[in-house]
């Protein structure tokens, strides 16, 4: 076949070369060693965990010297969703993750764009045109009906499935049967033309594997679809190459088709990225591991942090002790250390399952802030509390100093208390202070009967003085606890309950539950000076009427 002919027939408008392209987009300036990488995700208006997860490829940029840019990959206009750009652009601005070129919410920067893939349909018709007239790219004019009579002619043989030997019905079309089938109208996709064999396995290098063997692809998948867009597996591989790209971070469900992504690169003569494929992120479910998923999980959704107000460097944290093993290590050498101080290294990464633990990312939530300053977590909290609860937000603003006064209680120290991980739970934790959203939680201590109850707070408030030091005031706790007969020293109660109707323990948390409406607080005399003696004595007096 004369292929300058079927190459003239299939893109008869397109007159730039590769080599034009190559002079468009030179060779990055950059130093040796430098990363150039990106996320490029689909503009469906679902930003997930795992864009956040790959988006680490930027620390590994910016620590290298190199470049880290935003692709959006939107050849499937059916899936497109209107403002899926501006909500990764700014989802990732929220976590702190900038980029030096790619798309924005204006349009875009940087000198190897368009960053918008429908905006490059020259370029891959270009590159899809030198294919063809190297003879390996082909027409192909199947229906979708014969396509599925093929696969399941397939199934019935037991052979594999795809497009190749003597089910790749069109790759031995004539020139006049291209031109017949184009001048009736017939729509048509473009097929790579594959030499591969499927008893070849061919080396790989992963960025975070090391060397894979991969079958060689021998099916002729798509490059172009029949509205001349084209498909992932061919645009990404001309964008790469064209960017200038040096490693591509993705998730390890792109690994089977790994090959027909080499061999792409290799037909062109292109150098290969380095493919990095991070482990899927999983979760426990029952007694076995599952994939997160977008149904069944909300914590899937990067808008889920957001909207329970994990405080964005918490994220981080957590998001580096499953992404690099030796951060924990790290992080324990240097807690109050910016997570960006720790040198990202793709070595040091899990090639297997990662397991997603949202107990754990609270937990380290709540040292990340535990470990913060009162202003910190007020403005933290504020800023959070102005968008998702404004009822809140207003009465912060109103009684600034009793909530930094309220949020300062156990702050500090070497052990801080630990009470919240994210601002909703801030929200709840810090709602008895204000008697308005004031609320009894926990029921009574259930060693202390009625009357002991009426009884313990009637002293308590008989004796509760605001000028007591904390000290004086504890006394004053101790003796109220032994004239009622309990044990004030718990190692006593323990020893011989039967001789005591309980301990301090009990009368703290009746007393506890009185001003704060739980059992476990921080320290009450604060609480109280906090509340000031007027709200603590209404208080204990509308409890101790309480039947």
């Amino acid at each position: 076949m004369d292929v300058q002919q079927l190459a003239n027939l299939l893109f008869p408008d397109i007159t730039k070369t590769i080599a034009d392209y190559e002079a468009q987009y030179p060779p990055r300036n950059l130093p040796e060693g430098a990363v150039v990488t990106r996320i490029a995700p689909s503009p469906t208006g679902f930003v997930h965990l795992g864009n956040l997860y790959n988006a680490i490829g930027e620390r590994l940029a910016h620590q290298t010297g190199g470049v880290f840019f935003l692709r959006i990959e939107d050849t499937d206009q059916k899936r497109e969703v209107e403002g899926a750009v501006e909500a990764v652009i700014d989802a990732m601005q929220f976590y702190g993750v900038t980029f030096d070129e790619g798309a924005t919410v204006e349009d875009e920067i940087g000198a190897y764009g368009p960053y918008r893939q429908r905006r490059r349909k020259e370029l891959y018709q270009t590159i899809a045109k030198a294919l063809v007239l190297q003879g390996l790219a082909y027409p192909c004019f199947c229906t979708e009906e014969s396509l599925t009579a093929m696969r399941e002619e397939q199934m019935a043989e037991k052979a594999n499935i795809g497009y190749y030997g003597k089910w790749a019905c069109c790759r031995e079309l004539t020139l006049a049967q291209v031109q017949e089938k184009l001048q009736a109208g017939l729509p048509w996709v473009l097929r790579f033309r594959s030499s591969g064999d499927p008893a070849n396995m061919i080396p790989v290098q992963d960025g975070i594997r090391g060397e894979l063997k991969v079958q060689e692809n021998y099916t002729d998948f798509v490059l172009l679809k029949s509205d001349g867009i084209p498909t992932y597996h061919f645009a990404h591989v001309v964008d790469d190459h064209f960017m200038r790209t040096t490693h591509v971070i993705r998730d390890e469900s792109w690994l089977a088709t790994l090959p027909i992504h080499i061999q792409t690169f290799d037909a062109l003569g292109w150098q290969r990225p380095i493919y990095c494929h991070t482990a899927t992120l999983m979760k426990m479910d029952g007694e076995s591991k599952r994939k997160l998923s977008k149904r069944k999980d909300p914590e899937l959704a990067l808008s889920y942090y957001r909207e329970e107000g994990y405080p964005q460097e918490a994220v981080w944290l957590y998001l580096l002790t499953v992404l690099n093993s030796n951060f924990e290590e790290w992080h324990l050498a240097n807690p109050t250390a910016n997570s960006r101080d720790f040198t990202f290294s793709l070595e040091k990464m899990s090639s297997s399952g990662a397991l997603f633990d949202l107990a754990k990312l609270d937990n380290i939530a709540k040292d990340y802030l535990s470990l913060q300053t009162a202003d910190f977590v007020y403005n933290g909290l504020l800023t959070w509390a102005q968008q998702y609860d404004t009822d809140l937000a207003a009465r912060m603003k109103q009684k600034r100093d009793c909530y930094l006064a309220a949020i300062n209680i156990g702050r500090g120290g070497d052990k801080p208390r630990k009470d919240f991980g994210s601002w909703r739970q801030a929200a709840a934790f810090l709602s008895f202070y204000d008697a308005k959203t004031f609320a009894r939680i926990d029921a009574c201590p259930a060693n202390i009967s009625l009357e002991h109850k009426q009884q313990i707070l009637q002293q308590y408030l008989d004796t509760l003085d605001f000028a007591d030091t904390p000290e004086a005031w504890f006394a004053k706790v101790k003796a109220i606890t032994e004239a009622m007969g309990y044990a004030v020293q718990v190692k006593k109660y323990k020893k011989n309950p039967e001789l005591y109707p309980g301990s301090i323990v009990d009368v703290s948390n009746l007393i506890r539950v009185a001003i704060t409406g739980r059992q476990n607080s921080p320290d009450l005399w604060d609480i109280s000076h906090v509340l000031g003696e007027t709200e603590t004595r209404r208080r204990i007096t509308e409890y101790l009427h309480e039947a």
